[in-house]
């Protein structure tokens, strides 16, 4: 029996907040390492104060250069992007584990897919381009003749954009880059992707199993369900894999005092004596986004309140929980003031039972790395 606090620590181990932030320049191999540990990274363009993803390393790295992730996924292509949690950067060798998810692809909402279906000869149209013109993004290819180029109220944006959208779905095409308005430029996937990676073929319940497995090793210890939703996966697909992991030894099958549930824990995961953190956690961090694991790990209630109106917020419009030691003590909304190169703090608020000046110095700490860091990006 493993108890919450051994729990929390091996959580936070495999996800590489316990160790110190590397000191002097962050290098190409931090960057690396953080990826490969983390096994993906959520990507989300919420600008209240920074994409997400970026803020997800940070916690781990400190300051580093964004340009170092370009490189390592656009031209290096160590790492590419997929719909794994949701759109994510993953290994680049992830791209045949996700085929099966790939060929039941739909595009959300699914109003999408019947324009797609309503047009072959355009989407058709679209991958001849790519193939004879080379990476292209949305705003270099024309509509279909006779169709609105946009949209309505879509978040998709134009037509072009969903064909593209629904081949990169499809394993058609792969992301070949970012513009620097994060613009997506589309490639065919064997161009991007290589060869050997692209032409592998595996059975559906060993993809799964393998998801599952690298799903184990990033969170360190988890339920069924937690390791599940890693790769948004189903419960359903997950629980005999899971079983053939516990087998082959990769797991061991746990129980953590406080949960109903029993945990699944990795093998080699680290259990740390104790964990000295100290982080500001993006809502879309793989510590965070899973919201039962979250609650059941630290006691905290979280949700984002970006959809939320006004009135019906109870701590802000872009909180993050914020990390000291090994517990969440405290949760800050804040937002980046571009115009004025200021990172404002527009609410911060101490957990219960909390030593609260401890709390406050280590977040004032942590801001002051956080906004020296954005000065210079």
């Amino acid at each position: 029996m493993l108890s919450a606090g051994e729990a929390r620590r091996i959580a936070l181990a495999a996800q590489g907040l316990d160790r110190p932030r590397p000191r002097g320049p962050v290098q190409r191999g931090h960057v690396r390492r953080a990826l490969l540990r983390l096994a993906m990274l959520q990507l989300d363009y919420v600008n209240v104060l920074g994409p997400s993803h970026y803020h997800v390393l940070f916690s781990r790295l400190g300051p580093y250069r964004r340009d170092v992730l370009h490189d390592l996924t656009y031209r290096r292509r160590e790492f590419t992007e997929q719909w794994a949690h949701e759109a994510s950067i993953v290994p680049i060798d992830v791209w045949p584990l996700l085929a099966h998810r790939r060929s039941a692809h739909r595009i959300r909402p699914h109003a999408f897919d019947a324009l797609v279906a309503r047009h072959p000869d355009y989407a058709a149209w679209v991958l001849k381009e790519i193939t004879r013109r080379g990476p292209l993004a949305a705003d270099q290819l024309d509509g279909p003749p006779g169709v609105a180029r946009r949209i309505v109220a879509a978040w998709i944006g134009t037509v072009p954009r969903t064909m593209l959208e629904a081949h990169f779905g499809h394993g058609q095409l792969a992301v070949a880059d970012r513009r620097p308005s994060f613009v997506r430029v589309f490639d065919l996937a064997e161009r991007v992707v290589p060869r050997a990676l692209h032409s592998r073929r595996l059975a559906r319940t060993d993809a799964i199993r393998e998801l599952l497995r690298r799903a184990a090793r990033a969170h360190g210890i988890g339920t069924a369900a937690d390791l599940a939703d890693y790769f948004r996966m189903s419960l359903r697909d997950a629980r005999p894999r899971l079983a053939e992991l516990v087998e082959t030894h990769d797991l061991r099958e746990v129980r953590v005092a406080g949960w109903r549930e029993p945990a699944f824990l990795a093998r080699g995961a680290r259990r740390p004596p104790r964990v000295a953190a100290r982080a500001l956690l993006s809502p879309f961090d793989p510590v965070v986004w899973y919201r039962p694991r979250l609650a059941r790990l630290f006691g905290f209630d979280y949700r984002i309140e970006i959809f939320y109106p006004a009135a019906k917020r109870r701590w802000g419009y872009y909180v993050l929980p914020f990390l000291l030691g090994d517990r969440l003590v405290a949760r800050v909304d804040l937002k980046a003031d571009r115009r004025s190169r200021r990172l404002r703090v527009l609410a911060a608020y101490a957990e219960t039972g909390v030593a609260r000046p401890a709390v406050a110095h280590g977040l004032a700490t942590e801001l002051g790395a956080s906004f020296s860091a954005r000065s210079r990006c």
